[in-house]
Formats: structure tokens, C-alpha cells, sequence
């Protein structure tokens, strides 16, 4: 199976294009890329990522992370050609939005979302099926994801890591 065929990885393209929820594109890519490549920082998947968490911030206002991360994200997304997670999204076309929404940023603009430019037929097809399931949420929601889900487990890890450092 084409990397980009992984479950995850149309999750990621179906919230991305359908319903717009960067924070889910976040967590359904973090989890793939922890699956096939912990700790590689450079990864593609880690560009994905990062594009889905800047513009989550540029949503938010966050001018400074959504620049920031952005920047991160277009690093690591011009970088090699020949990664199999390039093969079926048109990279000019992504680059150059890219592109545009730091310029938005920069400039304290609204934010303006776009598409993830998928060009495989059956790869496009998949998502598109997929995007029917989504629920449709409000912006508010989508906005503020990250304050309503349970953050119980996180900050225990935190809690046990800083008796552990003692």
C-alpha cells in the first residue's frame, strides 16, 4: 500500500479539506508518523503536521505560533522530491499557498483557509468519500478544540515526569 493510502493519512486530507479541523488533522498525523518514523524530526509527516497545527493557530489569532510553525512546516515540505509523501499532493501548488497564508499572517490578516491539492484520482476519491462521514461542527468548536478535550492523561504524564526529574 502507497503511504499516502494509510488510513491516517486520509483522515488527515478529509478533515483537512472537509470540514477544516486542523486540530483532528494534528492528532490523526501525529499518530501515524509515531507509528512509522518516531523521533524523525524532518519527516514529511511532520511538515503535515505542522502546516495543520499553524494554520489551528492562525484560526485562533495566534499570529506568532502560526508563523512560526509555519515556517517550521515549509522547511521541512520543500525538502526532497523523491519522499513517497509528495508523490500524490501537488507540492508547487501547496508550497505556494504556503506562501501566501505566512504573507496573511505577517500582515495580521484574516485567516483564509485552502486546500490540500490531492492529485491521485483513487487517493482523492477515498477522501472525498470520507468527508460525507464528517460532522459538521461549528466554528466555535472547531476554533477551541483544544481547550474541550480531556487533558486529564497529559497532565499526569507532566505531573509524573517532574517527580521523576526530582
Amino acid at each position: 500500500m502507497h503511504p499516502l493510502f494509510h488510513p491516517l493519512f486520509v483522515d488527515y486530507c478529509s478533515y483537512f479539506n472537509g470540514n477544516e479541523d486542523y486540530f483532528e488533522c494534528h492528532e490523526v498525523l501525529e499518530e501515524y508518523w509515531k507509528e512509522i518514523a518516531p523521533g524523525e524530526k524532518q519527516h514529511p509527516l511532520v511538515g503535515y503536521v505542522q502546516l495543520a497545527t499553524g494554520l489551528y493557530h492562525w484560526r485562533r489569532g495566534n499570529f506568532v505560533g502560526a508563523e512560526r510553525i509555519l515556517q517550521k512546516a515549509m522547511a521541512i515540505l520543500e525538502k526532497s522530491d523523491t519522499q513517497p509523501f509528495y508523490e500524490y499532493i501537488n507540492k508547487e501548488y501547496l508550497l505556494e499557498h504556503m506562501h501566501i497564508s505566512l504573507q496573511r499572517i505577517h500582515g495580521a490578516q484574516h485567516f483564509l483557509a485552502f486546500k490540500l491539492p490531492i492529485t491521485d484520482v483513487p487517493l482523492q476519491h477515498l477522501v472525498s468519500q470520507k468527508i460525507t462521514s464528517l460532522p459538521s461542527l461549528s466554528t466555535q468548536f472547531i476554533m477551541n478544540k483544544h481547550m474541550l478535550r480531556d487533558r486529564s492523561y497529559i497532565l499526569a504524564a507532566r505531573d509524573s515526569k517532574k517527580r521523576n526529574r526530582h
